[in-house]
């Protein structure tokens, strides 16, 4: 049986604003729970224009709040950036909210550019990506002994400098944890820690099925998770033709073409996108754009996405769309949900 699920980053629009940007992420969960999507994940984006979604915690309590079913979580949290001890305690206060609930996707990727990284670091002794398997780790033991898997002391071993230190609200349950990656070592960490992973490939779809291979090959169990679960990220776009579903696509397709060039701003408007005159180079980086992605009508969107499934192993989708106008992005899910019948 497929499973659907939704990953918003929360896209700002050419003469649109952040405020409407947030405003259509609670809406197009609300529409998302309605059409039977099982996963709602907020992205996390730091000193751009393009998205709105630098904190995906904050929005994760916004879109779980305006719903009473679905899954929500963060796709991810960009572990480098932050204290294991931090996550850990808001994940705790979010699922002592919303129990159940919530999901906690991590990552290792800057989500900005280098400079902003920097900035983003809690400090002199800053963590860097080299230290990310630590804090992975971390991270994991604060949540188990918040859990009460863990006695009194906490989850760590004698003679740990953090023993007896405690992710707090402490309490029963806790976030379903997912490693997000769009290449091999995200993979290995998935493996490592015997987490679920989700594979980017609307980021790299030149990677193949090898990160997932890897991560079942070296998957270890754990206390949460037995057996390796794999997912896999995609952008889609439906419409009820082909041709729609290439006309609305074309303001994210020049988008991207714009950001390979560092030229990234607010997603254009189909007007805008469709007079741009390609140079001969954008066209050769177009039409590796238009590879990432799954454009159409239902009945195509859903067979690729099968034979995708097929090719890969997974029947867990985890779907990016990006169109200019919200009413067109909605219809997108819509049409999905319907070809799937979820």
């Amino acid at each position: 049986m497929v499973t659907l699920s939704v990953l918003d980053q929360s896209p700002i629009r050419q003469g649109g604003s952040a405020a409407e940007a947030m405003a259509n992420t609670i809406d197009l969960a609300r529409h998302a729970e309605r059409l039977g999507y099982k996963r709602y994940w907020l992205a996390e984006h730091h000193n751009t224009t393009s998205f709105a979604g630098s904190a995906p915690e904050i929005m994760i309590a916004a879109v779980a709040g305006a719903t009473s079913r679905i899954h929500v979580g963060s796709a991810g949290v960009m572990l480098p950036h932050y204290s294991s001890l931090k996550v850990a305690e808001l994940f705790r206060v979010l699922e002592t909210l919303y129990p159940g609930r919530i999901d906690l996707g991590v990552g290792r990727a800057p989500g900005s550019d280098q400079r902003t990284a920097r900035a983003l670091q809690p400090g002199p002794q800053a963590y860097g990506v080299e230290v990310f398997p630590q804090q992975v780790e971390l991270l994991i033991q604060f949540l188990e002994d918040s859990n009460g898997l863990e006695g009194e002391a906490g989850g760590f071993p004698d003679g740990h400098p953090y023993r007896g230190i405690h992710a707090t609200p402490r309490g029963p349950g806790m976030p379903e944890l997912w490693m997000l990656g769009s290449g091999g070592d995200g993979a290995i960490h998935a493996a490592t820690f015997g987490m679920r992973y989700c594979f980017a490939h609307f980021i790299n779809q030149d990677a193949g099925t090898a990160p997932l291979d890897l991560y079942r090959q070296q998957f270890r169990p754990s206390r949460t998770l037995a057996s390796p679960h794999g997912s896999i990220g995609v952008s889609v776009t439906v419409a009820e033709t082909e041709d729609e579903a290439r006309r609305i696509a074309a303001p994210r397709n020049l988008w991207v073409t714009q950001l390979l060039q560092n030229r990234a701003g607010p997603f254009p408007s189909v007007e805008e996108a469709l007079a741009h005159r390609y140079t001969d180079e954008e066209k050769v980086m177009l039409r590796a754009v238009e590879r990432r992605g799954i454009v159409g009508s239902p009945e195509q969107v859903r067979g690729r996405l099968l034979a995708m499934g097929e090719e890969y192993g997974v029947d867990d989708f985890v779907i990016l769309t990006i169109t200019y106008d919200h009413e067109d992005r909605v219809r997108s899910y819509e049409l999905l949900a319907e070809a799937f019948a979820v």
